[in-house]
């Protein structure tokens, strides 16, 4: 369980991290350099949902009897269609408000495109207290570490943008630590209804993998698509490549 806890803590702390560069960096971080960490930040999260999430989950759902292909296409497709219908309500309240209810969007839209980040991280972790062997400690870590890469421009996307709109530095530094602490409480509560219908987990790493796959695609790669289509896709094969190799090495 301590070894759960770590983890569950780990992207937390990326996202802290990320948020702490408010009170380091007093013109932001470079344009260039957040664009390639988002773009290695695609590439870590498309491996992650697919080596660390997709494939455990069909390897679970062979060892319970059921058709390996039905909760991976189910569930996955389940997570990434519920994350796009929650964006579409979300983005028809955006426009409506003043400063404070733009901040408030802001953190809570980051805090709710952490929650799959966290369900991940706890599923994988639950993969492997079921001790069936499709899920090691260090490939559940290896998973843990990889999000967190991808939380360190989260975080400063919140944070930086936030004091440079006139929030003091703290109060923009907390807004952005604040936005990180649904991924465990996420992980925590996917890990206990894992523990409780084992049966479930299978649907609960694709459904992951699918929240993933949807924030990789809609958040991150239209930006590298637009902005920098020859150096940003090299990026995002380089994160893909890196999470791939860790969870090899790792796991």
């Amino acid at each position: 369980m301590g070894e759960a806890i770590k983890g569950l803590l780990v992207p937390f702390f990326g996202t802290s991290i990320g948020a702490a560069a408010v009170l380091f960096l007093k013109n932001g971080l470079p344009a260039r350099i957040s664009g390639f960490l988002s773009d290695a930040a695609a590439g870590i999260m498309a491996a992650a949902s697919v080596f660390s999430l997709l494939l455990p989950a069909i390897e679970q759902a062979e060892t319970t009897g059921i058709l390996p292909w039905l909760p991976a296409c189910l569930g996955f497709v389940l997570g990434a269609g519920l994350l796009a219908l929650w964006d579409r309500l979300s983005l028809r309240k955006e426009h409506a408000g003043s400063v404070s209810h733009s901040t408030r969007m802001l953190v809570f839209s980051v805090s709710l495109h952490n929650i799959p980040e966290g369900m991940a991280v706890g599923a994988a972790y639950a993969g492997l207290f079921a001790g069936q062997g499709t899920v090691t400690a260090m490939s559940a870590f290896a998973l843990a570490l990889g999000i967190a890469l991808q939380n360190l421009p989260e975080g400063a996307i919140i944070s930086l943008p936030l004091h440079a709109s006139g929030v003091r530095r703290g109060k923009a530094f907390l807004y952005g630590v604040a936005s990180g602490v649904s991924e465990p409480i996420a992980g925590a509560l996917t890990i206990a209804l894992s523990c409780v219908a084992v049966p479930a987990l299978p649907w609960l790493l694709s459904f992951a993998a699918g929240a993933m796959a949807y924030v990789t695609g809609f958040e991150l790669l239209p930006d590298t698509l637009e902005k920098r289509p020859v150096t940003g896709t090299l990026f995002v094969l380089f994160g893909f490549a890196l999470m791939t190799a860790m969870d090899i090495l790792l796991g």
